[in-house]
């Protein structure tokens, strides 16, 4: 079975629409898919699917004695698609213990499915990290805006220090010295994590052994979401850039995705955009993912395949001038046939022309801190 997890930075990014929609499209390619909202607090991926009275669980599996996991996964209106559901109505099941977080982590693998998709909440808490982490190869979903993609790489440095957590052994030096950093919030935030690895592997060479072993294996995967412009595409090189040079860390780029209001129609009616419209922009760049996960598939040695990082940022690139393209021939028609009329075009722009001033706004109150932040020397 291969596991996806699939996380973000913040909120509002588009995660669960995404996870949903890839669980789908696995589906629809003949695959046995499972499908867990791990947003535990916030479940509502049920909604997504068009799913009604659920009744259970992973709340219920976790505070009813004698329950079993299987009872609380569901079948669903597509073929090879099962679902988990959170419980998002269930006071403090966002705080799980370690031992639910580990028994949670033995069900759901467990299960018998090709994929597993997890859709988890959006942060860096342990919990999440944890989920994250439980594969080399989860996507962290973002968008070109500057909180996102700062979010992002925040996401993937709270990851790498997970993986410090859980390798260096609690009475090694390397943990202590992690410890004493932790103490101090500005120093930890001044500390390159490459100069903390080196650090580390000065003091303690055992700990830095097992650290270099387990960070090898760990692959994440950007997916690049709500773009409205080719030129968008430059925000994943960025944070790319970025976590090769501050985090030691390649990122492999899995694709983009348009922004289409088509999706909140979808949503109010209940439907995954690829089961709405399937030849939409979007449904297709969903497709698109889709289809690199099943090429990318799982070797005879139990390990999934890896994409070139210089070459999947070049062909994401590529993308986004494809997907550009459909998307203003998809206007024109709508143009020609009057479905679409110069009326609502013109209310379209200057939407857009709102969110465009809205982010140079973020934009320009991003750059006064760093600034700040870089006159007192502060290093993300």
């Amino acid at each position: 079975m291969q596991i996806i997890p699939i996380a973000s930075g913040k909120g509002g990014v588009g995660k669960s629409l995404l996870a949903a929609n890839i669980a789908i499209a696995l589906s629809q390619a003949g695959k046995q898919v499972v499908l867990a909202d791990l947003d535990l607090g916030g479940s509502n991926l049920h909604l997504i699917l068009g799913l009604r009275n659920i009744t259970a669980g992973i709340g219920t599996f976790l505070g009813r004695p004698g329950a079993r996991f299987e009872d609380i996964v569901v079948p669903t209106d597509y073929s090879g698609l099962r679902f988990v559901p959170g419980d998002a109505e269930i006071p403090g099941i966002a705080n799980i213990t370690l031992a639910q977080k580990r028994s949670i982590i033995r069900k759901i693998t467990s299960l018998d499915a090709d994929y597993l998709i997890l859709d988890l909440g959006a942060g860096t808490n342990f919990n999440i990290l944890d989920f994250f982490l439980i594969a080399a190869h989860g996507i962290v979903v973002t968008t070109p805006t500057p909180t996102a993609t700062v979010n992002a790489y925040l996401f993937l440095k709270n990851a790498m220090f997970r993986i410090m957590s859980n390798t260096f052994k609690r009475d090694s030096a390397a943990a202590r010295y992690v410890s004493d950093l932790r103490k101090d919030a500005t120093n930890l935030q001044r500390v390159y994590i490459m100069q903390l690895i080196e650090q580390v592997r000065r003091i303690d060479p055992v700990s830095h052994d097992a650290f270099q072993t387990a960070v090898a294996r760990f692959r994440p995967r950007l997916v690049l979401n709500m773009m409205e412009d080719p030129k968008d595409a430059d925000k994943a090189s960025r944070l790319r850039r970025s976590c090769e040079q501050y985090l030691g860390l390649p990122v492999e780029h899995l694709g983009i995705v348009y922004r289409d209001d088509l999706q909140d129609v979808a949503l109010q009616s209940r439907l995954p955009i690829i089961a709405y419209k399937p030849n939409s922009v979007l449904a297709q760049a969903v497709y698109r993912i889709a289809d690199k996960l099943l090429q990318l598939g799982i070797d005879e040695d139990d390990t999934v395949g890896v994409l070139d990082v210089e070459e999947s940022y070049e062909t994401a690139e590529l993308e986004a001038e494809i997907d550009f393209a459909a998307k203003m021939d998809y206007v024109e028609d709508l143009l020609h046939t009057g479905a679409l009329t110069q009326g609502d075009l013109v209310e379209t722009v200057k939407t857009q022309q709102l969110e465009i001033n809205q982010l140079r706004r973020e934009n320009q109150l991003l750059k006064s801190k760093v600034l700040k932040a870089a006159s007192q020397g502060f290093h993300l």
